[in-house]
């Protein structure tokens, strides 16, 4: 397995898959994404780079070994907080099936799980028994880049500023923090429903200005 660990979450480690290619969740329609998968931060900058797409394509194989739920749990023996996905998703149900037996088998580890596969039916039952798990955060993300979000549903959506943060959501403040997570866990935070993630990237910032010209 190769697990990732990303500057800006200060230290917690995580485990992720090549973006697009592994989110079926991204699709809009036939060769059109969803607006905030379009501006995907994961496929530009070091995402590009062969290094940092070698684990990724590794642990795409990688899962499907039958020791891969205990090898996981023992590696996450000493972490308090882990993250899935900083890029890429859960593509299909056997996947899902046993991320869901590590998160059971670490009840010391606060899970954060962000995802769009809560768009098909057969992972409903899956995701459910996730969510009722007291360590773990999973958040459907909103595929919306202007705010928009369902209450109830989504746990996450993309704002063009800071000061477009809607009332009721939790407004990411790594941005004004250099891009750093710092000593903040509310992505992890059962109590927190809604994270607003400021826009952030010329991609992402592109496909804002098209929506809103639209």
């Amino acid at each position: 397995m190769k697990i990732s660990v990303t500057s800006k979450l200060d230290g917690v480690r995580s485990w992720s898959l090549e973006a697009l290619d592994t989110c079926p969740g991204s699709i809009a329609a036939p060769g059109q994404l969803v607006d905030a998968c379009a501006g995907c931060y994961a496929t530009t900058g070091n995402y590009r780079f062969a290094n940092v797409k070698a684990p990724r394509a590794h642990n795409k194989k990688d899962w499907q070994r039958l020791a891969w739920v205990d090898d996981m749990a023992a590696e996450l023996e000493k972490d308090t907080y882990f993250r899935w996905f900083d890029s890429g998703d859960m593509y299909t149900l056997a996947l899902a099936e046993k991320i869901l037996e590590v998160m059971k088998r670490t009840p010391w580890v606060k899970h954060w799980l962000p995802t769009r596969m809560h768009k098909f039916p057969k992972f409903r039952l899956v995701l459910a028994e996730m969510q009722a798990l007291k360590n773990v955060s999973v958040r459907f993300s909103s595929d919306s880049v202007t705010g928009e979000y369902t209450k109830g549903l989504h746990g996450s959506v993309i704002v063009p500023t800071p000061g477009d943060a809607k009332r009721g959501t939790k407004l990411c403040g790594a941005y004004d923090n250099n891009g750093q997570c710092g000593p903040c866990r509310a992505c992890y935070d059962k109590k927190v429903k809604v994270i607003a993630y400021p826009a952030h990237g010329r991609k992402m910032n592109k496909i804002i200005m098209l929506k809103k010209a639209a």
